[in-house]
């Protein structure tokens, strides 16, 4: 059985922990306390995404999956830095673009073979006591934790990337045109929607080539979901220019020429620039006795787009449609990748607070950037770490700040996990 197609998954992404600082001191023969050498903690890994040429789709994230980098090591004596935390690096197929779950942000577009992007930055490691020392404090009894990170939800969303994308109803012979004109070899029967997802090929014309995307046929209220509807309409949008093609013999029972207002009216119900790209037509199976005649109908009907009539089975008047191809792409600039949001995950300002009241229990609470830095760096039961929290406190502003709002003396205060009765 075919394996499903998948275009479309969320993932959890988590960069590691920040190691702790290391709380230490020099020790050694007839000198048991020496001078403070606890060394830094190692930053944690970073998330990244990289273009993989060779992956088709995003089968491997079918069921969900959750991508966690390594934490970084608590840094050791001697002032030695903890190790860094080991990377986490998503291939993903070329045309992928990264978006934030929650706001809808793009964050990258995954659009070349080997290219190499962060998207979530590890935690820093924790200050080790030897940073802590001032000309007043020579031996802290306190190190910095390291930064904890926060999970994040991605959507993984593939967009075929094609210069060519060949669109149409089912069974008008997409898929048989492509096999024809390129290296290609999908799968192909006398059915309705044997194409269950796109299909590439090179094209190659002398010292010319392009990419062609065979597009699951569509149906009318596919703009709306109908059918594969938004599954597949969603490939053509990369494509520079369209080749619609049509079963000029009418063997189905369909007139060929609504056939082409059909789907462009879906394609312009999906998308105004999807529908306003270049458009050649293909009137496939002309071969079929009583095609001639359709021909000469559908051409009176339809001047807009200029026609090539061909027999894709046999290969017969492809090579005139692929220098119509070539002829419409020489004057369309190149495609480009989908520009990011210049989104990135906001770490918390370091300096940032927020002071507001419990009226109902009297109690201050101070929260903010600030708090969280100042929660690795206590350590309770420490009077040199009580000290620093409190020279902080004053030094950026939130005593100033809690008197202004009027902060009374034994009124409770917390700051964090840090609950004290404010003295003056």
């Amino acid at each position: 059985m075919p394996s499903l197609f998948t275009d479309k998954v969320k993932i959890t992404v988590k960069s590691g922990n920040g190691g702790d600082g290391m709380n230490s001191f020099k020790s050694f023969k007839g000198y048991a306390l020496g001078g403070p050498d606890g060394g830094d903690g190692g930053r944690g890994g970073d998330v990244y995404v990289v273009g993989d040429k060779d992956k088709g789709d995003l089968a491997d994230f079918r069921f969900g999956a959750k991508f966690t980098a390594g934490d970084g090591e608590r840094g050791g004596t001697n002032n030695r830095f903890g190790k860094g935390g080991e990377d986490v690096v998503i291939s993903l197929p070329l045309g992928t673009l990264v978006r934030d779950a929650e706001t809808g942000k793009i964050l990258c577009d995954v659009y070349t073979d080997g290219e190499k992007k962060r998207i979530v930055r590890g935690g820093n490691g924790g200050k080790g006591n030897v940073r802590f020392t001032t000309a007043r404090r020579h031996a802290p009894h306190f190190a910095q934790k390291g930064e904890k990170t926060q999970a994040h939800t991605l959507i993984l969303e593939l967009k075929v990337i094609a210069d060519v994308g060949l669109i149409g109803f089912p069974n008008v012979g997409k898929s048989t045109l492509l096999s024809k004109i390129s290296a290609a070899r999908p799968k192909i029967a006398n059915y309705h929607f044997t194409t269950l997802s796109p299909n590439l090929g090179v094209v190659k014309y002398y010292d010319k080539s392009f990419v062609a995307a065979d597009i699951p046929g569509l149906i009318e209220g596919a703009a709306e979901g109908a059918g594969l509807g938004h599954d597949f309409l969603r490939h053509i949008e990369r494509t520079r220019m369209l080749v619609h093609v049509v079963d000029i013999s009418g063997m189905e029972g369909r007139d060929p020429y609504e056939d082409l207002k059909k789907i462009n009216k879906e394609l312009k119900e999906y998308s105004e620039k999807l529908a306003s790209l270049p458009q050649i037509v293909a009137l496939n199976k002309c071969d079929v006795y009583g095609a001639e005649e359709n021909m000469r109908l559908f051409k009176k009907k339809c001047r807009k787009y200029k026609t090539y009539p061909i027999t894709a089975v046999t290969g017969e008047g492809t090579r005139e449609l692929i220098e119509g191809i070539f002829a419409v792409l020489d004057t369309l600039p190149p495609a480009e990748p989908v520009p990011s949001d210049e989104f990135v995950y906001e770490r918390p300002d370091v300096d940032e607070f927020f002071v507001e009241k419990d009226e109902q229990d009297a109690v201050w609470y101070v929260t903010g950037g600030l708090v969280d830095i100042l929660e690795r760096n206590v350590v309770l039961s420490d009077p040199d770490s009580m000290a620093y929290f409190q020279k902080v406190l004053k030094d950026k502003g939130v005593i100033k700040e809690l008197k202004r709002r009027g902060v009374a003396e034994n009124d409770v205060v917390i700051v964090g996990g840090v609950e004290f009765e404010f003295k003056e």
